[in-house]
């Protein structure tokens, strides 16, 4: 990528839930925020973090960031970090269709996009199963592990756009209180890593091999403990997009 510009990437972090919701504050969701800060910045996307929004607001910072002028940059990315069910995600208020947070973003709304790489990060659930795994030996998480806990998926049919989910679909996505939520552990650990020398499907595989084997929950309820997870990713990609460091 050869612009004098990365791109903006966007981070909102919903901890917080009204009442009427029944969502449970998302604990440890500030270390996953913080961590994608200070990596999507280090990969040089000039980056905002957007604390406990509702839905109308999240459409609001969405269709402000894709009105800007996009012509000298890479591409885009954006990371929501929320409750959520499949095909659905969580304002502070209530939900959305994951399909309303890339709109502002297809071609035909976004010409400064057009061609360019739209990354979506999407720290959530998908559905209510669990997935039970195999054992195997892995680190046990001091604190016990939450869920971000369907309706099909609408994928967006546009070129360019990437949606990197936490998990697959109709499954749990688990999240350590005292450490963050086990994707957005992985996708920082293999960013900060190796962020700026592999190609981002390579660097997504990594983040699915390391999520598989290296977590399970930690939980005194029987039914809830040593389960597993699977990240899943939804490439629409046209070109290969590597995060190669900026000349200065």
């Amino acid at each position: 990528m050869n612009h004098p510009r990365r791109g903006q990437a966007i981070i909102i972090n919903n901890k917080d839930f009204d009442k009427h919701t029944g969502m449970n504050t998302r604990r440890g969701t500030d270390l996953d925020a913080n961590n994608l800060y200070r990596i999507f910045s280090k990969l040089g996307f000039e980056t905002k973090v957007f604390d406990n929004l509702p839905c109308r607001k999240i459409l609001s910072v969405l269709q402000l960031a894709a009105r800007e002028d996009h012509a000298d940059v890479d591409c885009f990315a954006c990371a929501i970090l929320s409750h959520g069910e499949e095909g659905v995600i969580y304002g502070t208020d209530g939900h959305m269709e994951v399909t309303e947070i890339t709109k502002p973003f297809r071609g035909d709304r976004c010409p400064g996009l057009v061609g360019k790489p739209k990354l979506f990060f999407l720290q959530a659930c998908r559905g209510n199963e669990f997935d039970h795994g195999v054992d195997m030996p892995d680190a046990l998480p001091e604190v016990q592990d939450e869920l971000d806990a369907g309706n099909k998926a609408t994928l967006p049919a546009e070129a360019d756009f990437l949606l990197a989910y936490s998990t697959v679909p109709g499954y749990y996505s688990w999240r350590n209180p005292g450490r963050g939520s086990w994707y957005i552990q992985a996708l920082c650990a293999v960013l900060e890593r190796e962020g700026t020398e592999l190609e981002i499907m390579q660097l997504l595989t990594r983040v699915n091999k390391l999520v598989a084997y290296d977590f399970h929950s930690n939980s005194d309820n029987p039914y809830m403990n040593r389960k597993k997870q699977i990240p899943c990713i939804m490439s629409m990609l046209t070109k290969d997009l590597f995060l190669s460091p900026k000349s200065q």
